[in-house]
């Protein structure tokens, strides 16, 4: 199963909330997302007429495809239900979210996007990210030596 996960999204904000909503592409697009040639890394999620788009999502052009494939960083519609998108809305201009990107995998035939309600960070709890992410690798490589020295 193909994942395109955004690792810079999970260093820049904290998540305070998960949803998953479908994705308008064309034929070809979707041939890219399957053979994972997505890069997520500076895309982010905006509301426009009261629809849900995803900007900056770089979809690569699938090279067995037509003379002319879609622009590969065209805005594509997330679909949501309005009351979904209402409440997005809501709480991105109460509490000063943002709405942003997670990952992007199939589920059945189907592409979807996991988007999150998210907070930014600021540059000490990155460092403390660093620091535990860090903590976490010693961590283990200590057990994988304690285990191959038995």
């Amino acid at each position: 199963m193909t994942t395109i996960v955004n690792k810079k999204a999970k260093f820049d904000y904290e998540i305070v909330e998960k949803l998953e909503a479908g994705i308008v592409l064309e034929g070809s697009e979707v041939k890219s997302v399957r053979a994972g040639h997505v890069n997520m890394g500076d895309s982010f999620c905006f509301v426009e007429g009261g629809e849900l788009f995803l900007k900056n999502c770089r979809i690569s052009a699938y090279d067995k495809a037509t003379i002319l494939p879609p622009d590969e960083l065209r805005s594509r519609k997330l679909l949501l239900h309005k009351r979904e998108i209402e409440r997005l809305i809501g709480k991105s201009r109460e509490k000063s979210l943002t709405v942003v990107p997670l990952a992007m995998y199939f589920k059945g035939r189907r592409v979807k996007v996991e988007i999150a309600l998210a907070r930014g960070k600021r540059s000490y709890d990155k460092k403390q990210t660093i620091k535990d992410r860090d903590i976490g690798r010693d961590m283990q490589r200590q057990i994988a030596d304690a285990t191959r020295t038995r």
